[in-house]
């Protein structure tokens, strides 16, 4: 079952719920209860009710169909784009729908029901068929008018909660194919402090006025001046009256707590991390709320992104100065740090994950910067203790990257500064782990730094082939550096390669 049908259905079961408390919960009490009906009058009463209620639901359709058809449009289309204007009207529709149930019962519910019953109460009096004064059928507009003005309000609030859902998919559809959301055009505006106010004051004033009404019925009855017999009517009037004025006051507490309750689930889902947008199909105070709410995720959105440009510049351009300072190993750190990327991306790794991986490797020889010029720049074969310096750049990088006190998001990115010369078998730096023992991004730059290291011009030397290169990391899969790593990088590098190929073949 589609939206629309489930909406529809909503409307539908509401109706009649609200029509049955109305006509046949308090208009019978009313009537049945309250006037003495003779036995061969009650046939005439209920032929007169009958007849009226068929009036009445006939109108009330036709007017249902006529509101009901711009939404319809939109859910009969079958294939194809539907037009923005057919989505805005309809979503316009939408929002009013609680408006026209309200119109609904007032004029074609309302009226459908009185002025039968008021024919048909005349032509029963006047030909005897009702022993009733005339004066009656004005009691009973009086009736009727506060009945059906309580099930307007209980329609409405009914009304307003099922058109959300509603609103939302035709917010969707409207967003998915025009790029446009059609409740930033809204023109409807139903103030909150003047719903309350006026179900409040109603639902005060509902029991008395109806009470009083019916009790001036009951008591310009001669036969029903018995106190045991008043009080009898009295309790069950008052108990019925209550309930519903309770249920009115219900529904007007739902319209405020629901709004309130999401409203309150987002900034939790806000303050655990959970920053995005809510669908806004709220026409009274709650929608500048949902659109306040909304104008802070996009703030928190945009400083986030921009937060995170400065972070990737700062990282590139720590990376840059490093290098800068050998010219022979210009670009290693952003070329490890495309390597690695492309390693990760081979393994299928979240784009969280593989965002973190490059900010380790473009850190990953921070450490260099805490080494000697006369050791790390040294053109010759290094000695052992100038050897061991070197190898003190994993941790003297840790301790640095330590030092700026990384967010919690963040603190992924150290184990790959520190462990990025760890070697499979145990013979690596600087603290001699071995196989699953190496943090995942150490075991992952490894590969990509050794493969750079290898290919890149020295002083002393210069860059081997890549085929080279990719023979030496196969032979040391498993012992120097990770398997799953090693075949990712060779396949991701001949993909590559292959594209290249084709791009200029």
């Amino acid at each position: 079952m589609n939206i629309f049908h489930q909406f529809q259905r909503t409307i539908i079961n509401n109706y009649l719920f609200g029509s049955i408390i109305a006509v046949f919960g308090v208009g019978s009490v009313f009537i049945f209860q309250t006037l003495s009906l003779k036995e061969s009058e009650f046939f005439a009463m209920g032929s007169i009710i009958f007849l009226s209620i068929l009036t009445m639901f006939g109108f009330e359709f036709l007017v249902y169909q006529r509101h009901i058809r711009p939404i319809k449009l939109v859910y009969q289309k079958q294939g194809g784009t539907i037009e923005l204007n057919l989505l805005l009207t309809a979503y316009q529709q939408a929002e009013r729908f609680p408006l026209l149930t309200v119109k609904r019962i007032m004029l074609p519910h309302f009226l459908g029901l009185a002025l039968p019953s008021t024919l048909l109460t005349v032509l029963f009096i006047h030909t005897d068929s009702l022993s009733l004064p005339y004066s009656y059928i004005l009691y009973a507009w009086c009736g009727a008018f506060l009945v059906a003005i309580l099930h307007a309000l209980i329609e409405f609030f009914l009304t307003f909660k099922a058109c959300h859902r509603l609103q939302e998919d035709l917010i969707r559809k409207t967003v998915e194919t025009y790029g446009m959301d059609p409740a930033n055009q809204s023109t409807i505006f139903i103030s909150l402090k003047r719903k309350i106010l006026a179900a409040s004051l109603f639902l005060a004033l509902f029991p008395i006025l109806l009470f009083s009404l019916a009790s001036q019925i009951r008591l310009s009855i001669e036969d029903s001046t018995l106190l045991v017999d008043y009080w009898k009517w009295a309790g069950t009037l008052i108990f019925i009256i209550t309930l519903l004025a309770f249920y009115g006051a219900v529904l007007i507490f739902k319209s405020i707590e629901e709004p309130v309750k999401e409203l309150v689930s987002h900034f939790k889902k806000v303050e655990g991390g959970h920053v995005a947008t809510v669908t806004n199909t709220y026409t009274d105070e709650f929608s500048h709320l949902f659109s306040g709410f909304n104008h802070m995720v996009d703030a928190i959105n945009l400083r986030d992104r921009k937060n995170q440009q400065l972070l990737d510049q700062f990282f590139a351009v720590v990376a840059g100065t490093l290098d800068a300072r050998d010219p022979y190993t210009a670009g290693h750190s952003k070329r490890v740090a495309d390597y690695s990327i492309l390693i990760a991306k081979q393994c299928k790794w979240p784009v969280k994950d593989i965002d973190l991986l490059n900010k380790s490797a473009l850190l990953h020889d921070i450490g260099k910067i805490g080494i000697r010029d006369d050791v790390l720049l040294k053109e010759g074969k290094l000695t052992d203790e100038e050897f061991d310096q070197i190898k003190r750049h994993p941790v003297i990088g840790e301790e640095i990257v330590k030092g700026v006190q990384l967010t919690e998001e963040l603190l992924p990115i150290l184990p790959g500064i520190k462990h990025h010369h760890e070697r499979m078998d145990g013979l690596g730096y600087p603290d001699r782990l071995k196989g699953m023992e190496i943090p995942l991004f150490g075991r992952l730059i490894a590969v990509a730094d050794a493969f750079d290291a290898m290919t890149s011009d020295r002083p002393y030397r210069k860059g081997m082939p890549f085929e080279k290169a990719f023979s030496i990391l196969e032979e040391g899969r498993g012992s120097q550096w990770d398997e799953q790593f090693v075949d990712a990088f060779l396949k991701g590098m001949t993909a590559e390669s292959d594209s290249i190929k084709h791009t200029y073949s």
